[in-house]
């Protein structure tokens, strides 16, 4: 994360807070900047532990707050995958696509211009469109790959115990 990018995401929060008269605490902004200094995909459990690893202990009812305010101010977005609910930094990241493997649960983005530029096109009534996120399913190569060899293992074996007459 680039300092420009963090100013910017601090200031969204503190202006936030002072328009809302909203305590402006330290937890909030160490959670903000943890949440920053992640990358990819994270749970809450993974973002405690660095909260601790930072030697800034806060509780679960902190986490959960702070994460749904940023929610509500589109600086962190949350997914609900295969393998549970993981959250992301999304400051000016509104537009992307992930691959989801159906079978392993691994988790890839990917850039889709096109997908981006046809969706950006879109016309909605009554709805203003802020950002997207797209979730493709499929089997990953690794999985592709197992499923392969196993297939090719039982086909062998069935030669094996069934030979041909």
């Amino acid at each position: 994360m680039d300092d420009n990018t963090l100013q910017r995401v601090r200031l969204t929060l503190t202006n936030y807070l002072e328009e809302n008269k909203c305590r402006k605490t330290p937890e909030r902004y160490a959670i903000l900047e943890a949440i920053y200094d992640m990358e990819g995909h994270f749970t809450l459990e993974e973002l405690s532990a660095k909260m601790e690893q930072q030697a800034f202990r806060v509780s679960r009812a902190t986490l959960y707050n702070a994460i749904h305010l940023f929610i509500k101010l589109r600086l962190v977005v949350r997914h609900n995958f295969q393998q549970g609910t993981r959250y992301e930094a999304s400051f000016q990241n509104d537009n992307h696509c992930h691959q989801v493997c159906t079978i392993c649960g691994k988790v890839k983005e990917v850039q889709a211009a096109q997908v981006a530029q046809a969706v950006e096109k879109m016309k909605i009534k009554r709805f203003h469109q802020t950002g997207f996120a797209l979730y493709l399913y499929g089997v990953c190569t690794s999985c592709q790959t197992k499923i392969n060899r196993a297939k090719a293992k039982n086909a062998k074996t069935k030669t094996k115990n069934n030979p041909k007459k």
